[in-house]
C-alpha cells in the first residue's frame, strides 16, 4: 500500500506584480503541521523593466519563512529591519500581535536582468504565541545545518531532525529539510520525522509503491514513518511537517489565528491603518475586496 495519502499539484496565484505557484493551503489539506502555507515563486527571468515589489503588507498569528534558490529579495518591515535575502539564507519572521513589510528587487538589481526562484512558507504560531511581540531574525546559508550521506546532500533548514538543529528560532516543533541527489538512490529517513509530513519535488523525480512523481507536487503521507522512496538522478526534494496543533487555525487574507474574531479585528484594524509602519514607505497593499 502507498504511503502517499494526497498529491496537491502548483496553482497559479498573483500576488501583486508577480506569479507564484500556490501549494497550501488546499481545500482537502488546510496545513501539514503547522505549515499552512507555501508559494513557489518561479523560477522567473526579470528584465530591466520588471521587479519584484510587493508593497507593505501585514500579518499576525504566523512566522514567514523565504528561502531563495536565486535572486535576490530586499526585506523591509515595521521594526525596522532592512536585509537582502540571498540564496541559501533563511529570513524568519514571526508577526506575533502584527507586523508589517515589504518585500522588492534590491535596488542594485533593478535596471539590470535577473532571475527569482525560491519559497514563500508561513507557519502558524501556537496560540499562546499568537499575541507575541514580533521578531525577526536572518540566518546566513552557511550557517544552516548541511551534510552528506552516501552521495546524497541534506540542509537542515528549520527545526528539529537527524539529531540536528537549525539556528532558525522556530516556535514550536517542525521540520524543513533539504535534499539534493546527483545519483540514483533509495531514501529512507521515517525514524526521523514526526507529526504530519509531506514531501516537495522542486526538480527531476521521485519513485514509490510503483508510482512516479513529478515537480510541482506536494506529496502528503499517509505516515511519517514510512518516508522511504527512490530519488532519481539530479532531483531536489524538501521534507516539512511537525506536530499537529490542538486548535484549528483560520487564514483571512494574510492573517492567521486560532480565533475568527481575531481575523475580523485584523482586517479592521488594516483597513483604518492601525498597523505599525514600514520605515521610509509610504505606499501599502489595500485590504482586497473578495466578489
Amino acid at each position: 500500500m502507498s504511503n502517499v495519502d494526497l498529491i496537491i499539484e502548483e496553482r497559479a496565484a498573483n500576488i501583486g506584480n508577480f506569479m507564484v505557484g500556490r501549494l497550501l493551503p488546499f481545500r482537502q489539506k488546510r496545513a501539514v503541521g503547522p505549515f499552512v502555507f507555501i508559494a513557489h515563486m518561479g523560477p522567473a527571468k526579470m528584465s530591466e523593466r520588471d521587479n519584484l515589489d510587493v508593497l507593505p503588507h501585514p500579518h499576525i498569528g504566523l512566522s514567514t519563512l523565504t528561502f531563495l534558490f536565486e535572486g535576490a529579495i530586499m526585506h523591509r518591515d515595521s521594526m525596522g529591519n532592512e536585509v537582502e535575502i540571498k540564496p541559501g539564507a533563511v529570513n524568519w519572521m514571526t508577526a506575533g500581535k502584527g507586523v508589517v513589510h515589504s518585500e522588492r528587487t534590491p535596488d542594485y538589481l533593478r535596471d539590470s536582468t535577473k532571475s527569482l526562484h525560491g519559497l514563500q512558507i508561513w507557519v502558524a504560531l501556537p496560540k499562546h504565541l499568537e499575541e507575541t511581540n514580533p521578531s525577526f531574525y536572518h540566518v546566513e546559508a552557511k550557517d544552516i545545518p548541511h551534510w552528506e550521506r552516501n552521495g546524497v546532500r541534506f540542509k537542515l533548514i528549520a527545526g528539529k531532525a537527524f539529531g540536528k538543529t537549525s539556528p532558525v528560532p522556530i516556535h514550536s516543533s517542525l521540520y524543513f529539510i533539504e535534499i539534493k541527489s546527483k545519483t540514483t538512490q533509495t531514501i529512507n529517513i521515517g525514524d526521523d520525522l514526526f507529526g504530519e509530513s509531506a514531501l516537495y519535488i522542486l526538480e527531476g523525480e521521485i519513485r514509490s509503491d510503483g508510482n512516479t512523481y513529478q515537480p510541482k507536487q506536494i506529496l502528503i503521507a499517509k505516515d511519517a514513518k514510512l518516508c522511504e522512496f527512490e530519488i532519481t538522478a539530479n532531483t531536489t526534494v524538501y521534507i516539512f511537517g511537525g506536530e499537529v496543533f490542538p486548535e484549528e487555525r483560520f487564514i483571512n487574507w494574510n492573517f492567521v489565528s486560532s480565533s475568527k474574531e481575531r481575523l475580523q479585528q485584523a482586517k479592521e484594524d488594516w483597513i483604518a491603518h492601525r498597523f505599525p509602519k514600514v520605515p521610509g514607505e509610504s505606499e501599502f497593499v489595500p485590504y482586497p475586496v473578495y466578489k
